[in-house]
């Protein structure tokens, strides 16, 4: 990982229960850019940090910031460099099989739009092969796709609550 002063640095939690960070690196001390770095994280504090498995690095590219909302002024290819906030939601998957059936629950956790809920199922032919873990899988993944079309709803209420006109998004 090569950072400059400036960029972004998102960190993931080390346990379920603790928030994303992220922060400003204010100091380079590696080599050619190497850390460790000095950040000032979003809270406040500032720290000395040496980055591991889950750690990001926002160059400001657009590929690397698209999906992180941004204030200040825009930086080249018209992304700017602060973040204003990251999220950090959670997809809860329960698997109950019975006999040739599968079924599948999965729970988005998330501040906002808050929990929504969807469930998949699968089936074993009579001629397959007993592989519990192919059943999980499609149950899951159609459980996932059920979430999926309920958050992208949930996206075109909130639009229409604020626009008053007719929202479709595309579902790609």
């Amino acid at each position: 990982m090569r950072a400059r002063v400036g960029d972004r640095i998102i960190l993931a939690a080390e346990h379920i229960d603790q928030p994303t960070r992220d922060g400003e690196v204010l100091e380079v001390r590696g080599d050619d850019g190497g850390p460790p770095y000095l950040v000032r994280w979003s809270d406040g504090h500032t720290g000395l940090i040496f980055p591991g498995p889950g750690t990001v690095l926002r160059l400001g590219a657009p590929d690397d910031t698209a999906a992180l909302a941004h204030d200040g002024p825009p930086r080249e290819g018209g992304h700017s460099d602060h973040v204003s906030y990251v999220r950090e939601w959670t997809v809860r998957v329960s698997i109950l099989e019975s006999g040739d059936d599968t079924q599948a629950s999965v729970v988005l956790l998330a501040d906002a739009p808050g929990p929504l809920s969807a469930r998949g199922e699968s089936h074993r032919s009579v001629g397959d092969d007993p592989v519990s873990t192919i059943g999980d899988e499609v149950a899951v993944a159609r459980a996932l796709r059920h979430l999926a079309d309920r958050l992208v709803e949930t996206a075109e209420h909130a639009i229409e609550a604020r626009t008053g006109e007719e929202a479709h998004v595309r579902r790609t």
